[in-house]
């Protein structure tokens, strides 16, 4: 089955200043991509000691998805929040509680660029991806909970960033959201495995790297996913995490070899990118 005119998203690239840019971006129109989620992730141009060095990566996240939108046909949904670890940089330098507070404030920043129709989710917000001091946890945890009730407020998707995905960690965060009273659909798991089935997901969107053996494994599941490459443009890593190219070879390549009906590519291409970003 051919792929064209099926619309391919990727959920979850980055871009920097020193990075490739725009020209990643036409990379990615030229193998057939149609829409992204740009998210914010700090920047070495802007060293972080408080809200307003945080605020200024948010802006320049913005003035990129500008320059996004003027590429033809490129589909740009916008996610900003204070980047997790974070925390741990803000902890050193002011204390915990202040540390805290100021992660705090920088949610509620992100919410009103949502407000104001200027970006379309939080993210990515959560915790670490590795071992940290319970302190630290339990103030990420309570970060995360108040992200989750200000995007309940205005009806807005949170990614989330935080260790691997099992089945227990997305109870977790369904469990988060009921309380926050956040549609569970609107949670989604940055960097998931294919836990795309209600009993390994409990209704929370995966959204995962667009490997071959994750992508086959999402699509016996049946359940909703996202794919997502996690490009980082670092010059001193290209194609890290993975190319900015990979969500649409992966798509052409399950449509062509029969792995993927179109019904799906559109479903992931389109309608939950649409209901997520867009509703």
């Amino acid at each position: 089955m051919a792929a064209e005119g099926i619309p391919i998203y990727d959920n979850h690239v980055h871009l920097r200043p020193d990075g490739r840019g725009m020209e990643a971006l036409k990379e990615f129109q030229a193998a057939g991509g149609t829409g992204i989620t740009l998210v914010n992730l700090p920047y070495p141009q802007i060293p972080v000691d408080g809200l307003n060095d945080i605020l200024d990566s948010y802006r320049l996240t913005m003035a990129q998805a500008m320059q996004a939108r003027e590429l033809p046909g490129l589909e740009v949904n916008v996610a900003i929040g204070p980047y997790p670890v974070l925390l741990m940089t803000l902890e050193e330098r002011h204390g915990l509680e202040s540390a805290e507070a100021i992660m705090t404030a920088a949610v509620d920043c992100a919410l009103d660029f949502v407000r104001d129709g200027e970006a379309q989710a939080i993210g990515e917000v959560g915790r670490p991806h590795f071992p940290v001091p319970e302190p630290i946890w339990q103030a990420s945890n309570r970060i995360l909970f108040h992200a989750m009730c200000g995007a309940a407020e205005i009806a807005c998707p949170v990614i989330i960033h935080s260790e691997s995905a099992v089945p227990e960690v997305m109870a977790e965060f369904a469990s988060m959201a009921d309380k926050a009273g956040l549609d569970r659909g609107r949670v989604v798991k940055h960097f998931s495995g294919p836990l795309n089935r209600p009993e390994l997901c409990h209704g929370v969107l995966p959204s995962m790297p667009a490997s071959r053996k994750a992508l086959r494994e999402a699509l016996d599941n049946g359940g909703p996913f996202l794919l997502e490459t996690d490009y980082i443009d670092d010059p001193q890593r290209p194609g890290a995490v993975m190319s900015i190219n990979s969500v649409p070879k992966r798509v052409k390549a399950a449509l062509s070899n029969g792995e993927m009906d179109e019904r799906t590519a559109w479903s992931i291409g389109e309608d939950i990118p649409r209901r997520l970003y867009r509703p």
